[in-house]
């Protein structure tokens, strides 16, 4: 067993020397100190004129104000950050905006609830699109192969069904929440405000095209336009805007939590794989995604949690470790769904998941030092 405040692969991966972010992290990059850029942009986060940004974002809000139409759309899931940057659209902006839901279709009973309590208490008009059980199973399935990952339909239709109602609408701005420089490691806040083209959650989250995901597969094209981002003709016709509040706003992912529960009845709830009770608390899923992730790259929402607490100072890097390898490493029940839903074999699983790895998560260790390893409730 590791030594206390040891990373689980220590032998295997390198890691940021302040927080517990492996090597293997996506678009990871150490500096000349072996500092990664997320903690490099925490730091950033501390300097940057608040004041500034916020003022550069009313100027832009007023720019959009419409006498005939919605202002905005905003994205919205019932998720924490997406429930509070409605509330700032419209309760303290003093937008009109539309909100908008691709549902994964993998709704639990908090979520459903903290959607619905959200929308009547800001009284917001909604959009919301669901594709079809059978199609959600082909793409779960399809999903592993392409991106070592279940949730490919979810993180297209995020990314693509806003801006398809944006060109439909006619509204030409698309307001998201937290900045890709608070947590990802791929930018900075030094980088940020930025352009954000219709292809960025194709290139950062669901990776591969839908032409991709139905090659030799049952899904037909026909089936995928909401998965799919808007033409291009369409989205310059319009003169498309989407962009990130947390661009502009100091982000405080547990201020809002407090702020959403207290004032908006928002609802907490476990969710495996992880020591905070606030983050997908919507999706029955997130235990398979952040499994995935530790086979194919050795760190888990655990790791993301625990890193994020050491750089905000609650706990110390050693701490950080010891809480990633507490809920990184045990497989999460919601496992067993995934595989009836997808038809895969737990070999199957497991086989495609060590193909997934590439560059030093290629020294991870074998299938047969991660299977069956469950995971207790204890922490429910």
């Amino acid at each position: 067993m590791n030594e206390y405040g040891k990373p689980l692969f220590e032998k295997e991966l390198n890691y940021c020397i302040r927080c517990c972010m492996p090597e293997t992290n996506e678009g990871m990059e150490f500096d000349e100190l072996g500092i990664c850029k997320a903690c490099r942009s925490s730091e950033q986060k501390m300097h940057i004129d608040w004041d500034t940004r916020r003022k550069e974002l009313e100027n832009i809000l007023n720019s959009y104000r419409s006498e005939t139409n919605y202002d905005c759309i905003v994205p919205i899931s019932g998720g924490k950050d997406s429930l509070y940057q409605l509330h700032l659209i419209k309760k303290v902006f003093k937008m009109n905006p539309i909100a908008v839901t691709f549902s994964h279709n993998h709704y639990t009973e908090t979520g459903r609830y903290n959607l619905k309590i959200g929308l009547e208490k800001l009284d917001i008009d909604h959009i919301e699109y669901t594709p079809k059980r059978s199609l959600v199973d082909r793409l779960m399935k399809e999903s592993l192969c392409h991106i070592g990952d279940a949730c490919w339909h979810c993180h297209a239709g995020v990314g693509a069904f806003p801006l398809h109602m944006a060109v439909k609408l006619n509204i030409p701005l698309v307001i998201y929440g937290e900045s890709p420089a608070e947590h990802s490691g791929r930018t900075t806040y030094a980088d940020c405000p930025a352009r954000y083209g219709a292809d960025h959650f194709t290139k950062h989250s669901a990776k591969v095209t839908a032409e991709k995901i139905i090659q030799n597969s049952t899904i037909e094209k026909k089936d995928m336009m909401f998965m799919t981002p808007p033409s291009e003709e369409d989205i310059k016709k319009l003169d498309l805007e989407f962009m990130y509040l947390g661009d502009y706003i100091f982000w405080d992912a547990e201020y809002f939590t407090d702020f959403i529960i207290k004032h908006y009845g928002w609802k907490e709830e476990y969710v495996e794989g992880t020591y905070k009770k606030y983050k997908s608390v919507e999706c029955k899923m997130p235990g398979v995604h952040d499994y995935t992730k530790f086979l194919k790259r050795g760190f888990g929402r655990g790791t993301d949690f625990a890193s994020q607490d050491v750089r905000a100072g609650i706990i110390t890097r050693e701490e950080g470790f010891e809480l990633a390898k507490e809920y990184d490493f045990d497989e999460p029940e919601i496992l067993e769904y995934y595989l009836e839903r997808t038809g895969y074999s737990r070999e199957e699983f497991f086989d495609i998941m060590i193909k997934q790895r590439s560059g030093n998560g290629t020294k991870l260790p074998d299938k047969d030092f991660f299977m069956g390893k469950k995971r207790s409730k204890k922490f429910e």
